[in-house]
């Protein structure tokens, strides 16, 4: 399920330098209000959102929010985590809109990429971002390395086990490519792929062919 609101006085599409809201819930049980409440104060025209967990990958609003984006517009969420899946998903979706020269703001934590306090701030939080990602990769290599001084079997061939599945997931979250977690983990990337795409379905209620 997904929604967009816009102000009844509006009868024009965004053009260049609106200020775009985007909101998101996890279920439709809950209120976005709050969340399209702070952008629309921002001045916000139009309030684009979407009904879906945090790890979903599909955000039809978000999507074509970003597509409908001119330079000189300006992105505004209630809350940094409302825009990205993860820290780095977050901050690939920035620097796509900065490319762009498309702003961003994040109105609880008060970051505006338009201004240099704010670029500043964003390029703590990536540096925080990056040393996590390595964090996990230590972590996740070191525990496979144990695993197979404990007699672990982990290369291929081998069966996919929940484990396995969640430090693939760990790493790939980390940064890695699909290929090198596939690979750290012992399976094969085309099986990788295979059940990455069935718990994505599994995780929105479809099931895998």
């Amino acid at each position: 399920m997904t929604t967009t609101t816009e102000p009844a006085t509006s009868g024009t599409s965004a053009s260049i330098g609106h200020v775009h809201g985007y909101a998101r819930v996890s279920t439709g049980d809950q209120t976005a209000a709050l969340q399209q409440d702070a952008p629309r104060t921002a001045g916000a025209a139009r309030i684009w959102t979407d009904v879906a967990s945090g790890a979903t990958t599909s955000r039809p609003q978000l999507d074509a929010m970003l597509d409908g984006l001119l330079p000189g517009d300006t992105v505004a969420v209630w809350r940094l985590d409302r825009l990205g899946r993860s820290m780095s998903h977050l901050l690939a979706t920035i620097d796509s809109l900065t490319a762009r020269g498309v702003g961003f703001r994040s109105l609880t934590e008060n970051i505006d990429t338009t201004t240099a306090g704010g670029r500043l701030v964003l390029g703590i939080f990536a540096s925080l971002a990056e040393f996590e990602r390595q964090l996990i990769r230590e972590r996740t290599v070191a525990g496979l390395a144990a695993a197979r001084s404990r007699g672990a079997r982990l290369g291929r061939p081998s069966v996919v086990t929940p484990a396995k599945m969640a430090a693939a997931r760990s790493l790939i979250d980390a940064g890695s490519t699909v290929t090198e977690a596939a690979a750290a983990v012992g399976i094969s990337r085309p099986t990788l792929y295979r059940h990455l795409q069935a718990g994505a379905l599994s995780a929105v209620g479809v099931n895998s062919p």
